[in-house]
């Protein structure tokens, strides 16, 4: 009898599997996706429906062809691709492209963990491909692809070439920018604490701190001590007083386990503990679900569940295994009565999830660290540990609060508060519960409220002494920077993405150059800050954050069964063309009624460069006045750029004043004396000019010609480099490393970014500085040339075509396609490559570059 042919996406996975399956299996790799829409080209005909012309991925043709030829020996086939829209989208692609004989059953199974229990109880449990959730799927790609089309067609014709605009990433990308600006526009103000520290008359070894809280039995605000005087009044008034004991509370506090891991809080915790990326926190799980080989009898194993989740939820023999370890390793105090349950929080969430988990309780991560690597070791280790911590019993504090009465002359009756009271607070641990495991980290401004702090024992009505008053100056700070963590969290409490997304929104934003990563927090690009503008300009819907959240869930009802795909896309579209239309309007340099404040002579005409809108004068080049300008009630006001000597700033060149000037690449600092002086100075994003490069005394250990001066680089990091540049490009972070110059090792290393350009344009214009001469080349040779340069035409990638609507199949009969006008079985015949059926692609307003495929969610 023929094997059963089970389908996964990876061959780690396969492996695992197939191990568990043994003889009568033979478990085979997609190695992902096999069938996508194209790149050169929208690939979705919107006049039929939105129908999505899908062609084979390069480089998968072999992949099927093996597929094909065991589908076609198998006796049943078996799509154990992921559990998640994703991995039922690539089961239905692969079915659609692999010709499975007709009297062949298909089989979808899915399974939370790679472990023999699991994927046995899944191959007993087969059901049909669920269209629902390939419709969620295909709607979002659809979407995604129409969007990032049209966005990036508008960037590239009103900022520059080459860049590309998603649906998700630009609100990312907003959020970052629009944090910045706060920053940017924060106003800090002062305010001042008063703080002392006491001790007990007999005691006089160990103080102990309060915090002023009431003045004449008031509460004070934050701001009620605004400044350095009134805290000096408060602090003289004190001088002298007594200190009284006026109240004690004791209580036990609770603090409860923390649920285990979802895909958002794995890839937070990972962020602030491990330090790691989004991109990389996934990586690494999809490497302990797919299988770790930890020797012995076990041999490849997935070491965790299904790491794309948002649910909270444990299956109850994990939690009933996780209880057992707790009691034989902690002790039965260690665990709850009641084994604990958890809500999910987050909206669409898919319950039949369970949340991210070890598979085997009981496997210690210090029992197989040598079997992981490095990063392997510290994710699993973090994952176990939240988990087991999830099933255990609160932490319980001895909690103590002592407000203290102060004053020169304290009031008899104990009950009556004094001039000024102080709080001081303790807090013991007293039974550590899911402590003994696991703490959770913390955001920034984040505080942990249960850090032990030690009181003596005090009495009520007992006199303490004077140790220290303290005076404390604050100001308030701006909202901190997006880092992995707070951008993931803000993304999923806005409800925008879903667990699949998050790394790839992270990601993208920072490779398409929109924002930089310093310090491990998100900073906005110059070009991320006008993109952002731009879209929220023209696109302010599209990139408005609840109408990105209700898309969300609507592809969530979609995949429940409640919406149609089509319907959504179709009203989603509508609204996105309606702004496409008005934003794709050609922009052509428009002529103002405004004249030329320079010569007079021309007019002022609105233009866009690379950093944006600005003006000019319409006489360029005879006259060359550019100048930035807002619209108010729109007319075009200029905006003043103080052209008055600057004495605070001295042109490096010949010490003389300087003044601001507009160039190509915004604005900078010239001499007074140009054009016999020609010394500059760069401005940064808040308008301060840049300190000139400093001489070293130090030459060039390159080219031996020049001398190292010393730079400021990116958010302020100094470096040395030659001052030959671009002719020498010697460049070092630390003066040391001069006297370590090895030219072998220089001269193996690539070129530095910028500089191999700068060279050719160095050399370009010493070329054009010397005589022509005649070059001329015969014209056999010419064509000789260009025949040669002409490359061979690439063989037509062949297409096969789907309808966006397929109908649910059953387990045992072949899944089919239909769109949302008829219901018709599509079959491709038994032949080596399927025949093509995909109508044209409409060309339509919405279809963009077709050179690069530019959408990205």
């Amino acid at each position: 009898m023929s094997d059963k042919l089970v389908i996964v996406e990876s061959p780690a996975k396969a492996k695992t599997i197939e191990k568990y399956l043994g003889k009568g299996y033979t478990v085979i790799a997609s190695i992902g996706h096999v069938r996508d829409l194209p790149k050169q080209e929208s690939a979705i005909d919107i006049a039929n429906d939105y129908l999505p012309n899908y062609i084979v991925m390069p480089g998968k043709e072999r992949v099927i062809s093996d597929l094909r030829a065991a589908a076609r020996k198998a006796s049943a086939v078996y799509m154990a691709t992921d559990p998640d829209r994703e991995g039922e989208a690539i089961a239905w692609h692969i079915v659609e492209s692999i010709s499975v004989p007709r009297k062949t059953p298909i089989h979808r199974v899915t399974f939370t963990e790679i472990t023999p229990n699991a994927v046995r109880a899944a191959m007993e449990h087969p059901r049909s491909i669920d269209m629902d959730l390939v419709n969620a799927q295909q709607a979002r790609r659809i979407v995604d692809r129409l969007v990032g089309y049209g966005l990036s067609r508008v960037l590239w014709n009103r900022v520059r070439r080459g860049l590309s605009g998603g649906r998700v990433q630009s609100v990312a990308v907003r959020l970052v920018v629009e944090r910045e600006r706060e920053i940017q526009a924060f106003v800090k103000q002062e305010y001042w604490s008063i703080e002392a520290d006491l001790l007990k008359q007999k005691d006089k070894a160990t103080p102990f701190r309060g915090n002023l809280i009431e003045v004449d039995g008031k509460k004070i605000e934050k701001f009620y001590v605004a400044d350095e005087a009134h805290a000096g009044r408060i602090v003289a008034d004190l001088q002298h007083a007594q200190w009284r004991v006026q109240s004690i509370e004791r209580k036990d506090k609770k603090r409860n386990a923390p649920p285990p891991f979802i895909t958002s809080t794995l890839q937070q915790e990972a962020s602030r503990k491990l330090g790691f990326s989004a991109k990389k926190t996934m990586m690494v799980a999809q490497q302990l679900y797919e299988g770790i080989d930890i020797g012995g009898s076990e041999g490849a194993v997935g070491l965790i569940t299904y790491m794309r989740t948002d649910s909270v939820n444990v299956a109850k023999d994990a939690q009933d295994e996780a209880r057992a370890y707790i009691s034989a390793t902690y002790g039965a105090d260690a665990i709850p009565t009641k084994p604990n349950t958890y809500t999910t929080k987050a909206k669409g969430a898919q319950e039949a999830h369970e949340a991210i988990r070890p598979t085997l309780a009981a496997r210690n991560p210090s029992d197989i660290r040598g079997k992981m690597n490095h990063d392997q070791a510290r994710l699993y280790d973090l994952i176990w540990k939240r988990f087991i911590a999830s099933q255990m019993a609160p932490a319980v504090f001895d909690s103590q609060t002592v407000d203290i009465a102060a004053g020169t002359v304290l009031p008899a009756d104990q009950a009556t508060k004094g001039p000024y009271t102080f709080r001081a607070t303790g807090s013991v641990l007293k039974v550590p519960g899911f402590l003994a495991v696991y703490n959770v980290g913390l955001d920034d401004g984040e505080e942990d409220e249960d850090k032990e702090r030690r009181l003596p024992v005090l009495a009520i009505a007992e006199a303490l002494a004077l140790h220290l008053l303290s005076p404390l100056q604050h100001f308030t700070e701006p909202p901190p920077r997006y880092s992995d963590a707070t951008l993931i969290k803000e993304l999923e409490r806005l409800g925008i993405g879903r667990p699949s997304t998050y790394s790839t929104i992270t990601a993208t934003i920072v490779d398409r150059k929109y924002v930089e990563v310093a310090a491990g927090r998100y900073i906005p690009t110059t070009l991320g800050e006008k993109v952002n503008d731009l879209l929220v300009e023209d696109f302010d819907k599209i990139v408005d954050y609840p109408y990105t959240s209700l898309l969300e869930d609507r592809l969530d009802l979609v995949a429940e069964g409640h919406e149609k795909w089509l319907a959504v896309v179709d009203e989603y579209y509508k609204v996105f063309l309606v702004a496409l239309e008005h934003a794709r309007k050609e922009r052509v340099d428009t002529v103002t009624a405004l004249p030329c404040p320079k010569c007079d002579a021309g007019m002022l005409m609105v233009k866009f460069g690379s950093q944006g809108e600005f003006v000019g004068c319409t006489r360029y080049p005879d006259c060359s006045f550019t100048s930035d300008f807002v619209r108010t009630d729109g007319a075009i006001v200029l905006k003043t750029i103080d052209t008055a000597p600057m004495p605070d700033v001295e042109c490096p060149t010949c010490k003389g004043p300087m003044m601001v000037r507009r160039g190509r690449f915004g604005n900078f600092l010239a001499c007074m004396g140009y054009p016999s002086c020609k010394g500059t100075l760069r401005l940064d994003k808040t308008g301060k000019p840049v300190a000139p490069p400093e001489p070293t005394g130090i030459t060039c250990p390159k080219c031996s010609a020049h001398e190292l001066l010393k730079r400021k680089g990116a958010f302020g990091r100094p470096f040395y480099g030659c001052s030959g540049y671009p002719n020498c490009d010697y460049i070092v972070n630390d003066l040391a490393e001069v006297a370590t110059y090895d030219p072998a090792v220089e001269a193996a290393k690539p070129p530095r970014r910028g500089a191999a350009a700068a060279r050719a344009s160095a050399a370009r214009n010493a070329a054009a500085a010397k005589p022509k001469r005649s070059t001329a080349t015969p014209k056999s040779a010419k064509s000789t040339k260009r025949a040669a340069a002409t490359p061979a035409k690439k063989p037509a990638t062949k297409r096969t075509s789907t309808s966006a609507t397929p109908a649910k199949s059953a387990g045992t009969k072949r899944a089919s396609v239909a769109s949302t006008k008829t219901s018709t079985s599509v079959r491709t015949k038994k032949s080596a490559t399927p025949r093509a059926v995909a109508p044209a692609v409409r060309k339509t307003a919405a279809t963009s570059p077709r050179s690069v495929d530019r959408e990205v969610e």
